[in-house]
């Protein structure tokens, strides 16, 4: 009977202890709880924090809906549609500002549309991006991304497939500004 009750006391004093912890605001994770995070916490560079908000950063042209939960293939994740495909490959109206050079890999796949995650820009923009190894190019939006301008980017499944990039390997690319 003593190990029972020590335990039963035990559970007592911890279920206490939550409650005092939830009044004075102090947050832990839990069954039925999302895990405690501060809210200055950096999130997850690869995992959008809100895949709803991908769409108002996206302009029309490179915009598209989120591909279906149960989407595996490059073809089902890849959302974009025939004309907007065809409009992003089209070339500039307008002349282009080159930003440099940048190697890409591929972004989350999940996040549909046509952009890319880069540390050459400080605020979103239209632009392109041209695979040097094949002359192909796709209109993106271009996303900041902190770190040195030398760093890496990260493009989506959509504009890696329309510059004949592979998904697998680090591809350089030449990114502009459009327009």
């Amino acid at each position: 009977m003593k190990p029972f009750a020590l335990i039963s006391l035990s559970c007592l004093i911890l279920v206490g202890c939550a409650g005092v912890m939830d009044r004075i605001g102090i947050s832990m994770p839990g069954p039925g709880k999302p895990d405690a995070v501060a809210d200055d916490a950096p999130l997850d560079p690869f995992v959008p924090s809100d895949p709803a908000s991908q769409s108002n950063i996206l302009t029309p042209e490179t915009s598209a809906p989120p591909p279906a939960p149960s989407a595996q293939s490059a073809e089902a994740l890849d959302t974009t549609t025939a004309e907007q495909r065809a409009a992003a490959v089209a070339p500039p109206a307008a002349p282009t500002r080159d930003l440099g050079r940048t190697v890409a890999s591929l972004g989350s796949p999940t996040e549909p549309g046509l952009w890319l995650k880069t540390p050459l820009v400080k605020s979103e923009a239209q632009g392109r991006v041209t695979n040097p190894a094949n002359g192909k190019s796709s209109l993106v939006t271009l996303i900041p991304l902190d770190g040195p301008a030398t760093g890496g980017s990260r493009m989506s499944l959509s504009a890696m497939r329309l510059i004949g990039a592979s998904l697998t390997d680090l591809t350089e690319v030449t990114v502009a500004l459009e327009g």
